[in-house]
């Protein structure tokens, strides 16, 4: 027991804990996708989850989806080269470890999406809970990305590392910054972004097995790669609709 308090007391501050004590976890999403969509699938999945399951177990077995996708494209994609035409002497990867990843990433999202639902329903929810789901998904925004970079290449007609060095900068600011928001404001203000991104990764890596990593090598007008476009969007997504909208709330 002394073991386990020590441990605490130098992770979380007596400050930490005490506030734990009225702590109240709240709220809002309002995005359409989320709310019309994939709230209703949750609230049917959850039910044929046992009770007796915790629902830090689901949200830990969410996260090892993610982490074995990492896995997977760390051994089969290691210097990120696999899907770049100009360096032959690194295989493609496998279409169906796309296929895995699709289906890991949908499990990690669904998982991601019920263990809330499983705690209200077995009356568990805490803040402990809260602060073990989203550590672990400041993890998983950095790993569900970098498992990305390998459906386009490091390639400099396509998404360079320095490049993608700034694209996961965009990922922990956003990720940092809505948690700013929620405890300048009390509620989480869910973005939309968020379900939209995980449900693109899951067609992603679903449309690269089927048509492999040779899907992706087209040119828009202009020249732009399908790498550099996704980029673009994804830059569109971050810093227009979601730091504004987290600025504001903060004002309010």
């Amino acid at each position: 027991m002394y073991r386990k308090f020590k441990f605490e007391v130098e992770y979380l501050s007596d400050e930490h804990l005490t506030g734990f004590e009225s702590y109240k976890y709240s709220s809002l999403d309002t995005s359409p996708l989320s709310v019309y969509v994939m709230h209703p699938f949750w609230n049917k999945v959850v039910q044929y989850c046992p009770k007796w399951v915790a629902p830090n177990l689901l949200t830990f077995s969410g996260f090892l989806f993610t982490v074995l996708n990492f896995m997977l494209f760390a051994y089969y994609d290691y210097y990120f080269y696999a899907s770049s035409d100009d360096k032959p002497e690194y295989p493609p990867i496998s279409r169906w470890v796309f296929a895995v990843a699709a289906f890991n990433i949908f499990m990690a999202y669904t998982l991601d999406g019920i263990d809330g639902k499983q705690a209200r329903r077995t009356q568990t929810s805490g803040p402990l809970g809260e602060l073990f789901d989203h550590g672990l998904d400041s993890w998983t925004a950095m790993l569900i990305t970098v498992c990305m970079y390998s459906v386009f290449g490091r390639t400099d007609h396509s998404v360079s590392p320095l490049r993608m060095y700034f694209i996961l900068w965009n990922v922990f600011i956003n990720f940092y910054m809505s948690h700013w928001e929620k405890y300048n404001t009390g509620v989480l203000f869910l973005p939309w972004g968020y379900d939209a991104s995980m449900l693109a990764t899951v067609i992603v890596f679903t449309l690269t097995s089927i048509g492999g990593h040779e899907a992706w090598k087209f040119e828009l007008p202009g020249g732009m790669s399908a790498g550099i476009m996704f980029e673009m969007l994804f830059y569109v997504s971050a810093l227009v609709s979601n730091l504004p909208v987290i600025l504001w709330n903060i004002y309010k």
